[in-house]
């Protein structure tokens, strides 16, 4: 039998305080109130002082109130009975299915052993040619969408959701308006993509410390599914809210604040979630994309500055499009090198012929005599942004690939464009 603690030292927001022995971090508590019972999680240990998250909040909590450790940390059902279904934050059904208790699996383990990964070699089709064709997202790799409130991060979620080639799709969401989730989960449904999908959701009307565990169990189930043999695209919006809940957990706790109040272990804790992208060999794979807002657009802000170090290139949104500066995907060649021959030189000539167009447009602002040339430049980059950046355009990469020689054709003379004799004699359009 679990020993009972029936005094409680202090609460200070979400976060208890007790006092007793034989506790390890991590471990779980049931705290019974007059309301019912609550679950917590051991966040600290300073001697026989333990300090608790209580997930559903403490209100209605008081010092004389019962707290039971319950010996285990945190875990969750994986089965195939998850496909198709919506959790919340503790795990708990949010879809009114049945509760899930066979099968419990830990959350928040390390990240798997680094000897059986496996170089990333393979490409996630998204049907976005912005990624596709010029930074392609590749399985296993981590990436995060750099982007501000307002823009459609979590409409290109969805759709990267419906299209990618993968085999399962989990999506965990922190601090979700109700209607951002009504509209994850009804896009889904309505792509068909939900039977192949499990949906942890927070909404900004839950409990903050609920947050916290999201992308733990995101990611833990995903690694059994990996397990398993299959190629999990693991959708993590947004990371920024995830760290404000760190942030108030921690004033809670009274630490000592690291750059804009946020806790200075940040970097680790980010780390720790995003290090579980892999590739295991001979099994399956877990990719990892997760949007992170900027406040204020700016990209020195903690958490994407953070972020920045641990990923593996990033997406930039800005004004509804993929910006094709700034973004990177530093994989993205162990992918094109496997797709068409074409790929990287049409993906590096257009990038480079769109920064022209850039400087000619500068050029016009300031009331310089246009050129033949510049004339060309300013019909591709409208051709460029129209037919490529557009995230309406919705095509597989060879269409996309083809699309760009099109480009090239329609604005440019063969000798112009800089590319190899022996790519434009196979690829340049027929007249």
């Amino acid at each position: 039998m679990s020993k009972v603690y029936s005094r409680i030292e202090s609460i200070a927001g979400n976060v208890i305080v007790v006092r007793a022995d034989g506790v390890r971090y991590g471990d779980l508590a049931q705290v019974s109130t007059s309301f019912g019972v609550s679950l917590a999680e051991v966040i600290k240990l300073d001697e026989d002082l333990v300090s608790l998250q209580v997930f559903a909040g403490s209100r209605g909590i008081s010092t004389g109130d019962e707290v039971r450790f319950l010996g285990k940390s945190m875990q969750v059902s994986y089965s195939q009975s998850l496909l198709g279904r919506v959790f919340n934050g503790s795990g708990e059904p949010r879809d009114r299915g049945p509760t899930l208790s066979e099968n419990l699996i830990s959350v928040g383990g390390p990240s798997f052993n680094p000897t059986r990964r496996i170089i990333p070699r393979n490409m996630v089709r998204t049907g976005i040619p912005m990624i596709d064709l010029f930074n392609t997202l590749v399985e296993s790799q981590k990436l995060p969408i750099f982007s501000v409130s307002g823009e459609p991060y979590n409409e290109v979620l969805a759709r990267i959701a419906l299209q990618a080639e993968v085999d399962l799709i989990i999506l965990g969401g922190m601090g979700l308006k109700h209607d951002d989730y009504l509209f994850f989960r009804d896009s889904l449904d309505e792509g068909g993509a939900l039977s192949r999908s499990i949906l942890f959701v927070h909404t900004a009307s839950d409990p903050v410390v609920e947050g916290l565990m999201v992308p733990d169990i995101s990611l833990a189930v995903a690694e059994n599914f990996a397990l398993d043999g299959k190629r999990v695209l693991v959708l993590l919006t947004d990371m920024t809210n995830f760290a404000d809940a760190m942030k108030e957990i921690a004033i809670t706790q009274e630490q000592v604040p690291s750059n804009r109040g946020y806790p200075g272990d940040l970097y680790s804790q980010l780390a720790s979630r995003y290090e579980k992208a892999i590739d295991i060999e001979g099994l399956g794979s877990i990719t990892i994309l997760a949007v992170t807002t900027m406040p204020g657009d700016d990209v020195t802000h903690p958490v994407p500055d953070n972020t920045g170090y641990i990923t593996e290139g990033q997406f930039y949104l800005r004004n509804g499009k993929i910006e094709p500066f700034g973004s990177l995907s530093r994989l993205k060649q162990q992918a094109n090198d496997r797709t068409r021959k074409d790929h990287r030189a049409l993906a590096d000539g257009m990038i480079k012929l769109y920064a022209a167009y850039k400087d000619t447009l500068e050029k016009q602002s300031m009331g310089f005599q246009m050129t033949n040339w510049d004339e060309k430049l300013l019909r591709y980059g409208e051709l460029f942004e129209d037919k490529m950046m557009d995230l309406s355009v919705n095509i597989p990469l060879e269409e996309a690939l083809d699309n760009g020689w099109k480009i090239l054709a329609d604005c440019f003379e063969k000798e112009e464009t800089g590319f190899r004799s022996n790519l434009i004699e196979e690829f340049w359009p027929r007249v």
